[in-house]
């Protein structure tokens, strides 16, 4: 199981999550940032610091948001398991759900 990172984060990226994170398996896409499922140690500390309330457990994941769980998973299938989301910077691509969103307002 992992923590999944959904709509209010697209176009927001607040990153207080990334600040939190105590093993930096948050990822930063070009719109949004991503929870790396096989880094995530499910701690929890990134949700209660989310301003927005965009960080679900796998399970307690609305279902209009349903396809955030693929969009995180999935997003690491090109980039793999880089071990550290500091040590690599932003990404300039999302993932093709979010990358198809209309701008979010902010």
């Amino acid at each position: 199981m992992t923590y999944v990172i959904a709509l209010p984060c697209v176009d927001l990226k607040d990153r207080a999550c990334v600040d939190e994170c105590p093993v930096d398996c948050i990822y930063e896409g070009e719109r949004m940032l991503y929870i790396h499922p096989d880094e995530c140690v499910d701690c929890g500390a990134c949700e209660p610091v989310c301003p927005v309330e965009a960080i679900y457990y796998e399970d307690d994941l609305p279902g209009e948001w349903a396809e955030y769980y693929k969009a995180n998973v999935e997003f690491f299938d090109e980039i793999g398991s880089p071990g550290g989301a500091a040590k690599v910077g932003v990404y300039n691509f999302d993932h093709p759900i979010i990358a198809a969103l209309p701008p979010q307002e902010t």
